[in-house]
């Protein structure tokens, strides 16, 4: 074990790996502080180049272009009141009071030490639970495997932010792309439609990238005629002091949001926005000065940027030990993960040991590097988000969309399924469905198909399918927590009725579109 550390340790500090933290964490700041890019995005982007480098160095570059992203959303979100991720829906609240009032410098101050602080507890604990989990999964059999899928899906039902059951008919169409090809157990060649390039079914690289990429420019495109003005600021001495030590007198604030963030990151689908806005709803719900909140509050910042950078970590947790990801930039990285030949699981600790450790240790380093390049990237970026024109970005990431998809199997079909999965992904969200339950679908599907045919096996043989299904403890655990995950969206649009969502309504009016802000009583700007 100890020597399976040094190697990571050596890994993660070699100049490369230190270099690759430094751009990714930059080129995220970046990405995720001009609206209408996202770290999904980027990262689902990217992930075909990675494949030519070593599985560190691919690894930490995504890894780091993630924190950075989600932390640079911060920016638009206080200097234009716009989100520039959704993750940083929340920090709207107080973040662009706070700069209408001459107060910017001291809010992405404040996001940024938060960020900092909420991602290196939120990798404290990704480094800690993730190998006993990844332990128990050996545990885990078909029946087991089955009902996690299971879990997953029905869990999307509780965190899609417009509708139940458009969550979980997503979830469902999801499942129904990943049939496509031959399939796992008995070898029949299913949907095909006479296509011998659809036998091994939807690649999944060349999917991720036209679920996640191919909406967000035609979105672009479309918004174009949206701009907003950039809130000038100018950097004071000793700010970053004298917030630091005002964070320090709200320690519980801290920790709180940052353990907030780093569990609703665990569960699968939730993702930032919802750590960032129940953290916000907490450090409402605690304070002895409510009203302060959404007039320019730090305290409403700090909340939601220490929530939103811990569920980074978070969303990593279930998708390194079990498969499942957490949010939708932690599913184009399993994809990455796939591309190294690295599966998730108990082997990703033990055969893969140094490679993964390397990357979680990259993690605390990314999060680290946002202090410094958070604070003298401010003004470059602020001037970006003024100059960039969608003329510009929208043919090059389109271009590069092409490129990405084509590159990891030097196969022309992966473009046109791309394409094809990009055009009906912008469909399907102007009905009102989001990429995120397709995606987690999609990556399901392989494992609840695989799961449910090999238990009917088991149950065959053993006579009796009820004992395989509902008759192993950690089944029974799974089967429950599955049907709390169907109950819990029941009494949470029973509780809105009643008119006590808080700041959670806005969960409801949002169409993960971030060029849309949001009073903290759920009302559109």
């Amino acid at each position: 074990m100890s020597e399976m550390l040094m190697q990571a340790l050596a890994g993660v500090l070699d100049p490369v790996s230190l270099l690759l933290v430094f751009v990714g964490v930059a080129s995220g700041i970046i990405v995720g502080a001009l609206p209408g890019l996202t770290a999904t995005m980027a990262i689902a982007l990217l992930v075909p180049f990675t494949f030519g480098m070593s599985p560190v160095h691919g690894l930490v570059l995504l890894g780091a272009i993630y924190s950075g992203a989600i932390y640079g959303g911060s920016f638009s979100a206080i200097l234009i009141n716009t989100p520039g991720t959704p993750s940083a829906i929340a920090t709207t609240f107080d973040g662009f009071p706070m700069a209408q009032k001459g107060e910017a410098y001291r809010a992405i101050v404040t996001a940024t030490l938060s960020s900092v602080f909420g991602g290196i507890v939120g990798v404290g604990f990704l480094i800690f639970l993730s190998p006993p989990l990844a332990r128990a999964s050996l545990s885990f059999g078909p029946p087991e495997y089955f009902w996690l899928a299971m879990f997953g899906l029905t869990i999307i039902a509780a965190v899609s932010p417009r509708s139940t059951l458009k969550g979980l008919i997503g979830g469902g169409i999801g499942l129904l792309i990943s049939t496509i090809g031959i399939a796992p157990i008995e070898g029949a060649v299913r949907y095909n439609f006479g296509t011998v390039a659809l036998q091994n079914g939807i690649s999944l690289i060349p999917a991720l990238i036209g679920f996640f990429c191919i909406p967000e420019v035609l979105r672009m495109v479309e918004d174009s005629h949206h701009s907003g003005n950039v809130v000038p600021y100018k950097k004071q001495r000793k700010m970053v002091t004298r917030v630091f030590h005002a964070l320090l007198r709200r320690p519980w604030l801290m920790i709180r949001s940052s353990v907030l963030g780093t569990f609703i990151g665990i569960i699968p689908g939730a993702g930032g926005n919802i750590a960032g806005l129940v953290s916000y709803n907490e450090a409402i719900r605690t304070s002895s000065s409510k009203e302060k909140f959404g007039t320019g509050a730090m305290e409403g910042v700090a909340a939601s940027e220490t929530a939103n950078n811990a569920s980074v970590s978070g969303a990593l947790i279930p998708m390194l030990t079990l498969g499942v990801p957490g949010a939708p930039p932690a599913a184009v990285l399993f994809g990455a993960l796939l591309l190294q030949g690295m599966r998730p699981g108990a082997d990703l600790f033990t055969a893969h040991g140094a490679v993964t450790y390397a990357f979680l240790f990259s993690l605390i380093l990314a999060n680290l590097a946002i202090l410094p390049l958070g604070l003298v990237l401010g003004k470059a970026v602020s001037s970006l988000m003024q100059r960039t024109r969608v003329q510009t970005m929208a043919p090059l990431i389109i271009f590069l969309s092409m490129v990405g998809s084509y590159s990891i199997y030097n196969n022309i079909a992966d473009i046109y399924t791309m394409i094809a999965v990009g055009i009906v992904a912008h469909a399907l969200r102007k009905a009102g469905f989001m990429p995120g339950p397709i995606v987690l679908g999609l990556i399901l599907g392989p494992i609840a198909e695989q799961g449910l045919t090999q238990s009917l096996l088991m149950g065959r043989a053993s006579g009796s399918l009820t004992g395989v299904f509902f008759g192993r403890p950690l089944s029974i655990v799974l089967v429950a927590l599955t049907v709390i995950s169907i109950a819990a969206p029941l009494v949470m649009q029973r509780r809105q009725k009643t008119g006590k969502g808080g700041p959670l309504k806005a969960l409801h009016s949002l169409d993960d579109d971030p060029s849309e802000s949001f009073t903290p009583d759920g009302g559109h700007r």
